[in-house]
């Protein structure tokens, strides 16, 4: 599996949206010249087929004995639906908290206690709700053997939060990468690069 496979694909239906001059807005309120929209590779067959492919293949690779697959609420849930569909494995989904109504699950889904899960999510940025799903699956009686989503900012905060929960992160893209290749194919200049790169060095949470 190649990382820079993985960026050229993103970029190419235009899943990645670089802009220096209007940064965007995150969901945590933090702003930032890069947003990645992995929802957008479900519109497109052939790179949703060559994604689902190689996650299922890292699971079967970096993980034993995988018996369960649980997507994180929203973005998570199609990306971990097809691979549990392509290995053939039960499907869960995690909220990050429970329902108001109705039964007020937070996990939808059967979960058998003692089962070995991979939780899916699109991308980590903080790796919060990630890390909050798997807490939550721990809790309900899983073994949480990882966490795999197809991009990571790779920020230095959340390789020491990864440390600290001990649990395996697997991306089949990251930042670094990401960037290279969008200046290799003219996506940014030369200064917006050196911007971005500078951005992700002195981002703070």
């Amino acid at each position: 599996m190649s990382s820079k496979k993985i960026a050229k694909l993103l970029l190419q239906i235009k899943a990645i949206k670089l802009n220096t001059e209007n940064q965007f807005t995150w969901s945590s309120g933090k702003k930032s010249p890069i947003y990645c929209d992995n929802r957008l590779t479900l519109s497109y067959p052939d790179v949703r087929n060559f994604i689902t492919d190689e996650l299922a293949i890292s699971i079967k690779e970096k993980f034993t004995n995988v018996n369960l697959i649980a997507g994180v609420a929203t973005a998570g849930i199609p990306h971990g639906a097809l691979i549990a569909h392509k290995l053939n494995l039960p499907f869960v989904y995690v909220r990050s908290s429970e329902k108001k109504h109705g039964r007020k699950n937070k996990i939808e889904g059967e979960v058998i206690k003692k089962s070995k899960v991979v939780v899916v999510e699109d991308l980590i940025s903080t790796g919060k709700s990630s890390l909050n799903v798997a807490n939550s699956l721990q809790i309900a009686g899983c073994e949480v053997c990882g966490i795999i989503s197809i991009f990571n900012y790779n920020f230095e905060y959340t390789e020491e939060m990864n440390k600290k929960n001990k649990f395996k992160f697997i991306s089949l893209c990251n930042f670094n990468d990401l960037i290279a290749q969008a200046k290799k194919e003219k996506y940014i200049t030369g200064d917006e690069y050196n911007f971005i790169l500078d951005w992700h060095e002195k981002f703070n949470f």
